[in-house]
């Protein structure tokens, strides 16, 4: 729904995604025991949820007569759980087809599209921009990308088959980790990150490739005290990627077929992090794969509870993924309402101890759109 104002437009829009879940234990590999309680566990069962939210969005644009443009995206979410949330809020200006400045609360570019994501976690880390000691890591470029806690500044550029784009993301970079824990140690933040990404696209018809780093510049930003009193920077994190994607359905929406190849590496304090994954979708039928191969060379082992000394994921470990979904479209002839089937399988394998060990979930999304 639109509406004119003498400010410019206003646009009112928004949807619900509802899912059923079932999914296999999403506990910790390695017990990393923060209570004191002796028979406390990470999540061991079998997972039954009902989750979602609706999202209500509203959008303001105005245009000048030299092209030039201004506008705010504003995105509040209402969640299953009874509380509110917030999806993007942001401002941007610029000129159309040229240049663009946008700050606020967004995504920048996806360095790793997963195509039709309708349930993928892979095993142990149920984020795949979050990580947790004791789970395995899937790094997709995303730390810098936004929408998380802090804001960021971004300006894009276009020239003709070529999109530039350097986002700047502002935050504490201790919340990355999960309660603040990396490699076994309690970080203490010193001073907010200032993560730079810069991409570059090129996009030739249905080809568009694209390459990107991202980098925290500030040192010291956050880190722990050793035994001796000397405080330990863990805040260094260089992450490089690179997409190919093909999008067929430009020229042929019925029956054209949207690839994409990822890859990325992360150079962090203590670990190395490479990730590659391919998907495809057709017909409304989506499969991908997702392989990730792990170098943890750090790790304070005074904070780990080993409940199974083969349990423990230290060192290098692989991880592998596949996923699937299916689009149901114009449930009940609604071209609003469609139902989407999602599912997944992952593994880990750590090296030094030939452990490995499953995780599995299958999802039905009702979407609808308004």
């Amino acid at each position: 729904m639109t509406f004119d104002t003498p400010q410019g437009s206003l646009k009112l829009y928004g949807d619900v995604e509802f899912n059923a879940d079932a999914a296999s234990r999403t506990g910790q590999l390695t017990s990393v025991k923060t209570s004191a309680g002796k028979d406390w566990k990470a999540g061991d069962s079998e997972r039954w949820d009902i989750n979602g939210r609706i999202l209500i969005g509203l959008d303001g644009y105005r245009t000048s007569a030299n092209n030039q443009f201004a506008g705010f995206t504003v995105q509040p979410l209402a969640d299953l759980s009874g509380s509110m949330d917030l999806d993007d809020a942001a401002f941007f200006f610029g000129q159309e087809n040229n240049w663009k400045m946008k700050i606020g609360r967004y995504e920048a570019f996806d360095m790793f599209p997963l195509n039709q994501d309708t349930y993928i976690e892979y095993s142990g880390n149920t984020a795949n921009d979050l990580y947790d000691d004791g789970y395995g890591y899937i790094y997709m470029m995303k730390e810098g990308r936004g929408r998380s806690d802090g804001g960021a500044i971004q300006l894009s550029k276009m020239s003709g088959p070529f999109y530039f784009e350097v986002n700047t993301a502002v935050r504490d970079g201790s919340k990355l980790f999960q309660d603040s824990n990396y490699h076994g140690n309690h970080l203490e933040n010193k001073k907010n990150v200032i993560y730079m990404r810069p991409v570059i696209a090129m996009t030739v018809d249905e080809f568009t490739a694209a390459i990107a780093m991202e980098s925290n510049v500030v040192s010291n930003a956050y880190g722990y005290t050793d035994s001796y009193g000397k405080f330990k920077d863990q805040s260094k994190r260089n992450g490089y990627g690179a997409t190919f994607s093909w999008n067929g359905q430009k020229s042929d929406p019925d029956n054209g077929m949207v690839v994409n190849l990822s890859t990325a590496y992360m150079d962090a304090t203590g670990e190395k992090d490479f990730s590659v994954g391919i998907n495809a979708l057709w017909h409304d039928f989506e499969l991908g794969y997702i392989y990730a191969k792990n170098d943890v060379q750090e790790f304070n082992a005074n904070n780990i509870d080993i409940r199974n000394s083969s349990d423990f994921i230290l060192g290098k470990y692989d991880i592998n993924t596949v996923h699937a979904s299916y689009r149901i479209r114009n449930v009940m002839e609604m071209d609003n309402f469609d139902i989407y089937l999602g599912a997944y399988w992952s593994r880990i394998d750590v090296k030094e101890t030939n452990y490995d060990e499953d995780r599995y979930g299958a999802r039905v999304r009702f979407k609808y759109h308004f």
